[in-house]
């Protein structure tokens, strides 16, 4: 009979997949937006060869570099904070203070974690004004609920054996933490907060265009102002940025954490 329910549930799940993509579809007005792109097929064709000529003018590269540091220490200061604020959330999240800390924690996490890094960006610009550093506390609020939540995860699943070995051999309960269970999941932690940064490089590269700093920002201005080759050379810049990011966090990775 199992066998039999099988190709049913099957057949169920495929038809109710098609009718989502098929109502997506209806609901976007697809077709229409599809067709309008084919019209306008040529403008499109010229938009893209305006952008086949980069701005390398060595003023406008000088520009470049100084928003690619500026992109750079947004992402490595935003996802160090949040390095630190997620630490402080994932030890009360793992359940080590109690159900009330844990529920706080975890409410807090989920907080941070679902509003959208332009979201708090938005709301730090407001907050903070203009500049790199709006852009450091979003990164920083949004990534510390993410890798929160990953840290507590590693702290529930460490072994219990070394710590439970030590307070056994009359350690205290800090020292068995720092020495019993800390090592087991230092390596996971080295590897999210990595892995966070190479996502965050992009991301502090897009911040700015609601106003973070950064690549962002000169990007944004180039497109409102027209200016293909400018932005081509900026769009350049980000993917040579994030490429390098994501090299060195391979390569920590590997020192780091197989070390």
């Amino acid at each position: 009979m199992l066998a039999g329910r099988l190709p049913y549930r099957g057949v169920l799940i495929t038809t109710g997949v098609l009718a989502a993509v098929l109502a997506s579809v209806w609901r976007l007005d697809l077709v229409a937006a599809f067709a309008e792109g084919a019209d306008s097929l040529g403008e499109l064709i010229g938009f893209l060869q305006r952008f086949a000529a980069p701005d390398l003018a060595p003023a406008f590269l000088a520009k470049v570099g100084q928003g690619a540091i500026e992109t750079l220490a947004i992402s490595l200061i935003g996802t160090l904070l949040a390095v630190v604020g997620g630490v402080l959330l994932a030890l009360p999240a793992s359940g080590r203070f109690g159900r009330r800390g844990q529920a706080a924690a975890r409410f807090c996490l989920n907080l941070l974690r679902s509003v959208p890094e332009l979201v708090w960006a938005t709301l730090t610009v407001l907050a903070a004004g203009l500049g790199p550093f709006a852009g450091t506390l979003a990164l920083a609020l949004h990534t510390a609920g993410v890798l929160g939540r990953l840290y507590a995860e590693a702290l529930e699943n460490a072994p219990p054996a070394p710590a439970a070995a030590l307070r056994g051999a009359g350690s205290g309960a800090v020292a068995a933490f720092l020495y019993g269970t800390l090592p087991a999941v230092v390596p996971q932690w080295v590897a999210y907060g990595l892995y966070r940064w190479e996502m965050n490089i992009r991301m502090a590269a897009i911040l700015g265009f609601v106003g973070a700093g950064g690549l962002g920002a000169q990007l944004y201005y180039a497109l409102s102002l027209f200016h293909e080759s400018q932005a081509a050379t900026l769009i350049i810049a980000m993917l040579v940025l994030s490429l390098a990011v994501d090299a060195m966090s391979g390569w920590l990775r590997r020192r780091l954490v197989t070390a």
